[in-house]
């Protein structure tokens, strides 16, 4: 027995001899030992919110595991072919190749349906996340320093992901996704001058032509595609290289993280995250219809679906081309289309307010710190306005892209309901942006209450004089901190215009543009000023929580 176990003992020494060459040869070359030794047990903060970043991780993934699958079975062809398959009434009908690989892979292919449904649930999911995460990086101020070339990079893949997403829709070639194909020529054709140019080498030709399906195809699959995973790891790099935001909270500031490291734990929990979205996703392509091209035949350019609707994600563009009046200008000899050029223009500026918000604010402040901590909605009022003023407008558009929709199902004229987007564009949203900023006044003003006089009971005591008052409860110091630890520096001012020697100081206009919006945005108006440490120990010096 000594002997075999001996002989055991110098084997797994042998082994792990082995194996210490092997990683010392590879650190040698590559410097494994201390990347991981610098960022495996990095440490991440724990939070609800965090996962939606993770959700977009996921369904790309998913897509492009499931965007693989699909293109072996595709055939980006719009060649006119005789359909002869397994959907019987559509047998003998003439279609393009790309619309019949499309029934093919629905019909024939094992799991093809399947796999079809978990893709486009999977870009549905994408844009989704990609847009409710951005909302949280905004509405908390994670995309100010050292986060805003970050916030460009999400921004740009939510962008692209539209993008994407219109690509991937219009490639089979169906009647719902030849109509938006229509629709777009019609945007392209409104552009002065050089729209028809365009329009002619995008289809090679008058529309519909041969060359769009293949054209777009090496876009959806690759062109598209890999520019997003590029940024997609650039901003995971981003990610590892800067601390990770955390909320306030004890032990939290910005220098110090409260949370789990990344081996085992976090990526633990990220793997279990992975399989929980691809099961969800599964779940949903095997049990909820999406896209059944069956149902709307092969395109034809004098056919169009009834209530033909894209994507939610493409729904306010066209909202904005419903609503706008059918404008159109004769000028010599050409004709101007400023009724659908102006909000085929509009589409970008609306994303593109968004991605610019991050350095139109540090201009506004001039803070030139870098901040870890996020802040809480609440605490910045006139940006927590803005952003849900954008989402309802989004929403409002999302409404006159679907009117013929909203009007049959909700029996109203399709008229009224124009004619309300076109008026809730203006309204809504300066109607969101003050309640939502007296809202977050309000909050303020009851944080405050709470600090001061800590939190109702609910229990009801008598005095001895007959008054009937509510015990308060005193807050434990971790919610005082977390209620307290936002910080209130006063706004960019302009400062004197006379010098000390009763010289008038020039002052450029620029200069009195930022200090007006930085009092509107981080003013006195904006904010309840948080109590002070005397009217705090005042307060709780006595019986005032009775």
């Amino acid at each position: 027995m000594d002997g075999a176990r001996s002989v055991n003992q110098g084997t797994r020494g042998g082994e792990a001899a082995k194996g210490e060459k092997l990683a010392d040869w590879a650190d040698g070359r590559l410097g494994l030992y201390a990347l991981a030794k610098a960022n495996m047990r990095k440490v991440f903060p724990d939070h609800w919110s965090f996962m939606l970043g993770e959700v977009c991780l996921y369904s790309f993934l998913i897509l492009i595991l499931t965007g693989v699958y699909l293109t072996l079975f595709f055939e980006p062809s719009g060649v006119e072919v005789v359909y002869h398959g397994s959907y019987e009434p559509l047998n003998g009908v003439v279609m393009t190749r790309a619309y019949e690989s499309t029934l093919d892979i629905s019909f024939d292919v094992r799991g093809g349906l399947l796999i079809r449904q978990i893709h486009h649930w999977a870009a549905l999911v994408f844009v989704t996340g990609m847009l409710v995460h951005m909302m949280r990086v905004f509405f908390t101020g994670a995309f100010r320093k050292p986060r805003e070339l970050n916030w460009v990079f999400g921004w740009t893949l939510l962008f692209l992901g539209i993008i994407t997403g219109l690509t991937g829709y219009s490639l089979p070639d169906d009647l719902l996704s030849g109509t938006g194909i229509r629709f777009a020529d019609g945007a392209i054709l409104s552009v002065p001058i050089v729209g028809t140019y365009l329009s002619f080498f995008l289809f090679g030709g008058e529309f519909p032509g041969h060359d769009i399906i293949p054209r777009l195809f090496p876009i959806h699959v690759l062109v598209l595609p890999g520019i997003m995973l590029g940024l997609v790891v650039a901003h995971l790099i981003l990610v590892f290289y800067h601390k990770h935001t955390q909320y306030p909270g004890p032990g939290r500031d910005n220098k110090s993280v409260v949370g789990m490291p990344f081996l085992p734990v976090y990526m633990a929990k990220a793997g279990g995250f992975f399989f929980l979205t691809f099961g969800v996703l599964a779940l949903m392509g095997g049990l909820a219809q999406i896209n059944p091209v069956w149902a709307f035949g092969p395109y034809s350019p004098h056919l169009v679906t009834t209530g033909a609707q894209p994507d939610w994600y493409l729904g306010f563009s066209e909202g904005l081309i419903r609503v706008m009046p059918g404008w159109e200008i004769n000028f010599w000899g050409h004709t101007l289309e400023p009724g659908v050029f102006i909000p085929f223009s509009l589409f970008p500026l609306i994303l593109l307010a968004l991605g610019v918000y991050p350095f139109v604010e540090a201009w506004i402040t001039g803070d030139k710190r870098e901040h870890h901590i996020l802040d809480r909605p609440r605490n910045v009022p006139v940006r927590t306005g803005l952003g849900v003023a954008w989402l309802s407008l989004y929403v409002v558009l999302l409404i006159g892209g679907g009117n013929d929709i909203v009007a049959t199902h909700l029996h109203l004229s399709i008229n009224a309901i124009t004619w309300f987007v076109r008026v809730s564009v203006f309204v809504v949203p300066v109607l969101a942006f003050v309640v939502t900023k007296r809202v977050c006044l309000g909050l303020q003003r009851r944080d405050r209450d709470k600090v001061l006089h800590g939190r109702e009971t609910g229990t009801i005591r008598r005095l001895p004089h007959g008054e009937y008052v509510e015990v308060h409860e005193q807050l434990a110091q971790a919610q005082l901190h977390t209620l307290t630890q936002h910080e209130q520096e006063p706004p960019y001012e302009i400062g004197p215009l006379v010098d000390a020697n009763g010289v008038r100081r020039p002052v450029r206009r620029s200069q009195r543009v930022r200090a007006g919006l930085a009092r509107a945005m981080f003013g006195p108006d904006t904010r309840i000023g948080k109590p002070t440490v005397e009217e705090y120990r005042e307060v709780t010096s006595g019986d005032h929580h009775h």
